[in-house]
C-alpha cells in the first residue's frame, strides 16, 4: 500500500510527518514557506487525512516512510516529525540512519520514559468518552488538550478537523498490527533539533529532556510559550522555527 504523499518546490529535499492528532494539513504554512527553495514531501500517514487504514492491517509507519523514500527515488532527506510522527521519524532513522541528513523533533513521545499523572489522566478522560460512543467529546477534548494557550480559533478548527477525521479512519479499521522499530539514539548520529514546549505535559518536557542525553548531536530547545503543537500554537513564527532548524 504506498501512503498518500505531495511534493512541492525544488532543491534539498525535506520530509515533513504529522502529529497523531493531526495530518498533513499541519504544515500548510511549513509548505507555503520551504517549496521557494526546497524539495517538500508531506505524507497522511495510515489512517490519517487521505491514507484510509484498513481493516486488521499489518504495517509499519516507519517502513511506509522509507518506503516513500524509495518511490521518489530519494537518497537521503532533512526529515521534521511533530509528536507521534518524531516517534516514527525515530524509528526510521534508527532503522536506516544514513537516509537522513538532518532530524527536526517536535515533542516526541520516548520509549522508556514513564508516563506522568497528567497524561495518564488525559488517557483516562479519552477512553471513558470512547467508551460511551462520545467520538465528538473525544475529539474537543484532543483539541483542548494539544494546544498551548497561546493558539487562535483557526488553529482549533483546523485540528479538530484533522482529529476527527482520524477518528473515523482508525475507529473504522478497529485492531491493527503497527510494527515499531527498535529506536537507538545511538546510530542517530546526524544533527538533531530537538523542540519541546514549556506548556506541554511534564511526559513530553521529561522525554525530551532524556533523548537530549541519549542523542550525540542534538540541539534541544524548550519554548517558553508553547504547548505540544508549537507550529500550529504560533503559525508565523513557527515557519521561522522550522525553516532556521533545517540550517543551523
Amino acid at each position: 500500500m504506498t501512503i498518500r504523499h505531495w511534493v512541492a518546490g525544488n532543491g534539498p529535499a525535506v520530509l515533513l510527518v504529522h502529529a497523531g492528532v493531526a495530518d498533513s494539513r499541519m504544515w500548510a504554512r511549513q509548505v507555503a514557506d520551504l517549496q521557494v527553495d526546497h524539495q517538500v514531501i508531506t505524507v497522511d500517514l495510515r489512517g490519517y487525512g487521505e491514507t484510509p487504514l484498513e481493516v486488521g492491517a499489518e504495517y509499519s509507519d516507519a517502513g511506509d516512510l522509507l518506503e516513500l523514500l524509495d518511490s521518489l527515488g530519494l537518497d537521503q532527506v532533512a526529515v521534521v516529525g511533530a509528536s507521534y510522527g518524531g516517534h516514527v521519524v525515530l524509528q526510521a532513522a534508527s532503522r536506516s540512519p544514513e537516509r537522513f541528513s538532518r532530524v527536526v523533533l517536535l515533542a516526541p513521545p520516548v520509549d522508556g520514559v514513564e508516563p506522568t499523572e497528567d497524561i495518564r489522566a488525559f488517557w483516562s478522560a479519552e477512553n471513558e468518552l470512547f467508551e460511551t460512543g462520545d467520538v465528538v467529546g473525544a475529539t474537543a477534548l484532543n483539541v483542548r488538550t494539544w494546544l498551548g494557550p497561546e493558539v487562535d480559533d483557526e488553529a482549533r478548527e483546523l485540528l479538530r478537523v484533522m482529529q476527527q477525521r482520524a477518528f473515523e479512519l482508525q475507529l473504522a479499521a478497529g485492531d491493527v498490527d503497527n510494527e515499531e522499530y527498535p529506536v537507538d539514539p545511538s546510530v542517530i548520529t546526524m544533527p538533531v533539533k530537538l523542540f519541546v514546549g514549556a506548556h506541554d505535559f511534564r511526559f513530553f518536557v521529561d522525554g525530551a529532556a532524556a533523548l537530549a542525553e541519549a542523542l550525540p548531536d542534538v540541539d534541544h530547545v524548550v519554548l517558553p510559550w508553547a504547548g505540544h503543537l508549537p507550529t500550529l500554537e504560533r503559525p508565523t513564527e513557527g515557519v521561522t522555527l522550522i525553516r532556521q532548524a533545517l540550517t543551523i
